[in-house]
């Protein structure tokens, strides 16, 4: 098995850092500290984006229709990884390259993808996800919100929580109830300026901006807000959970900061250690088995394979490159995790705290890897 890449990736890949180096204020680190949904940095990513999309870089791998360039899935993920390694500069606006947008293209109408998918692909839109509830976090079958037919319209009520970006974002990508079970799930594309819906930040640990509660109270909006069919939604949120879930390449931000990490005990003349040094291998080591996992996912995706469970498998990966990381920091570089000395460091344990969280816990992924690719029996 060959796993260098080709001339023609290395080039893509040094023509997005050539881009990066040009466009990145000498701030940078500074705006990207508090992570992709705060205020700073998706400000940023509204004028960072629209550069991105002039410049062929934003959605290469969507169809030529919908603004892309029919470029293959793995410069797709030679994007993400550069993003990810610089702190994700296009902010929230990564959901709709990843997922959203594919959806939208996979089941979304004519109107619909009319409506949509130009902004996305200019670089000029923000989405939220409005999935988990209070007793609906990673089993989304359990979920209570309810979109009641009234007519030509629907009256939404119930809550979201957790809500990444939903603080500045215009159209929410929400799953409610229509009926009872899996069946009775549906997907609808929410302007956030509806009256009715109520958004109130989360103060956390792991960025400014990034989760919120979000209420609806007699929400109304037309049936053509509705994404496919009323029984369709668990086959649409299968869907996008299977780009979502290695749609962020974290572990090349892993890896970038474990070897800043190194670099600086190197500098204080502390890596002689053989403790130090065989941590600083385990932690390579795992962010090269998440990264292998990944391009396990992309090379089924590449030859247009059916999702299956070994994206299950590289999410779990992808966590534990994360917390491996981290965890070295914060015991061999404790005093970096503190003050304004190394704001990457820091930024990169927030976001590897809801790591294993985002996208359907780690234990989720789990459970899901020892029944359908296993084969144990629930409960085993």
């Amino acid at each position: 098995m060959d796993f260098a890449w080709s001339a023609e990736n290395d080039a893509f890949r040094t023509k997005v850092c050539d881009f990066l180096d040009s466009e990145l204020p000498a701030d940078w680190q500074s705006i990207a500290r508090h992570g992709p949904g705060s205020r700073e940095q998706t400000e940023f990513s509204l004028t960072f984006c629209p550069k991105l999309a002039d410049a062929g870089l934003l959605v290469p791998h969507w169809p030529e229709k919908w603004g892309g360039a029919d470029r293959p899935t793995w410069e797709h993920f030679i994007l993400g990884e550069e993003m990810w390694a610089a702190g994700e500069p296009r902010g929230g606006q990564y959901m709709n390259v990843n997922w959203i947008g594919p959806v939208l293209m996979r089941y979304g109408s004519e109107e619909q993808q009319a409506r949509y998918l130009p902004p996305m692909a200019s670089g000029r839109a923000i989405w939220c996800q409005g999935f988990s509830e209070p007793g609906a976090g990673s089993d989304l079958a359990a979920l209570r919100t309810r979109a009641l037919r009234d007519g030509d319209d629907y009256v939404i009520n119930g809550q979201k929580i957790w809500t990444s970006y939903a603080g500045m974002a215009e159209t929410c990508f929400l799953l409610a109830r229509t009926g009872e079970g899996r069946e009775g799930i549906a997907v609808f594309l929410v302007p956030m300026d509806t009256p009715g819906i109520e958004v109130r930040a989360i103060p956390s640990l792991i960025g400014h901006g990034d989760i919120h509660e979000v209420f609806f109270t007699d929400v109304r909006v037309p049936t053509s807000c509705r994404l496919g069919q009323e029984g369709e939604g668990w086959n649409i949120i299968s869907y996008a959970l299977s780009n979502e879930r290695v749609g962020i390449p974290r572990y090349e931000m892993s890896s970038r900061e474990l070897d800043a990490m190194v670099a600086e005990l190197k500098a204080r003349e502390s890596f002689g250690n053989a403790i130090v040094r065989s941590k600083a291998a385990e932690a390579a080591m795992a962010c090269e088995s998440a990264r292998m996992l990944v391009y396990r996912v992309v090379d089924e995706r590449a030859r247009g394979e059916p999702p299956g469970t070994a994206a299950n498998l590289a999410r779990v990966a992808v966590v534990e490159a994360d917390h491996k990381v981290t965890d070295f920091g914060m015991d061999f570089l404790p005093d970096c995790f503190s003050g304004d000395g190394h704001p990457a460091f820091q930024a990169h344990h927030e976001r590897a705290i809801v790591t294993g969280i985002a996208a359907g816990a780690a234990e989720i992924q789990l459970n899901l890897v020892a029944r359908r690719h296993l084969n144990l029996p629930k409960g085993a």
